[in-house]
């Protein structure tokens, strides 16, 4: 009886498998962390499979900075970008990006900026990026009426604020994160959010107000 071969995804992996575990891995870890040994011990895959994927490491790393950069500015820009009938509205759905890691994954965001320490090419990336998602910022308050330094200084105030948090780690509860959203938006904007606007944003985001229980 002739015994047929593994399928490749059962032996080798594949790259988007050895990717997710070095995404992992960054996030949990570090990049010092990340090396072709200690995924293939923690996929249980043969190393050399890895090359079956990846020229070398450092091709793995470049790959993981290239999902950073989809999984967070991608996200940021869309929103920026997003329809929207008012500016508070407008100002709301950047906000929104930020809760949850789906358009924006904070975890990554963090991981990156903590390996641009040491990698001058990655912080030069880092760099880039940031420009990118301020020209956004800026692009949309262009879009709402404000111009020249006041839109440049409310840009940086949303963007430093939200990685602010993420380089601080803060985690705070839903609720109240919730509760100093239409304060934020006033902050940002110079207006305040019509209870409509807030009320639907809650509803976008699956979020129940304390008190407002069915």
């Amino acid at each position: 009886m002739t015994t047929q071969p593994l399928p490749e995804s059962g032996w080798r992996g594949s790259r988007d498998v050895w990717l997710e575990a070095a995404h992992a891995m960054l996030v949990q870890s570090g990049v010092e962390s990340v090396t072709i040994q200690s995924l293939s011990r923690q996929l249980r895959i043969a190393r050399t499979s890895f090359y079956w994927h990846f020229a070398d490491r450092q091709t793995l790393l470049t790959a993981l900075a290239d999902r950073w950069a989809t999984r967070t500015s991608a996200g940021l820009i869309a929103a920026c970008k997003a329809f929207a009938e008012t500016e508070c509205e407008a100002m709301l759905n950047v906000v929104g990006c930020f809760l949850g890691d789906k358009a924006f994954d904070s975890g990554l965001e963090f991981a990156i900026r903590s390996w641009a320490q040491s990698d001058p090419q990655i912080m030069k990336r880092l760099h880039h990026e940031d420009l990118t998602r301020l020209a956004a910022l800026v692009q949309m308050f262009n879009t709402w009426g404000h111009d020249g330094v006041d839109a440049e200084t409310r840009a940086r105030t949303v963007y430093l604020t939200q990685i602010g948090y993420i380089s601080m780690r803060i985690d705070e509860p839903i609720a109240l994160r919730m509760s100093r959203i239409p304060s934020y938006v006033q902050i940002y904007t110079g207006l305040v959010p019509a209870p409509r606007e807030i009320a639907r944003f809650h509803a976008q985001h699956g979020f129940v107000p304390p008190g407002h229980q069915p």
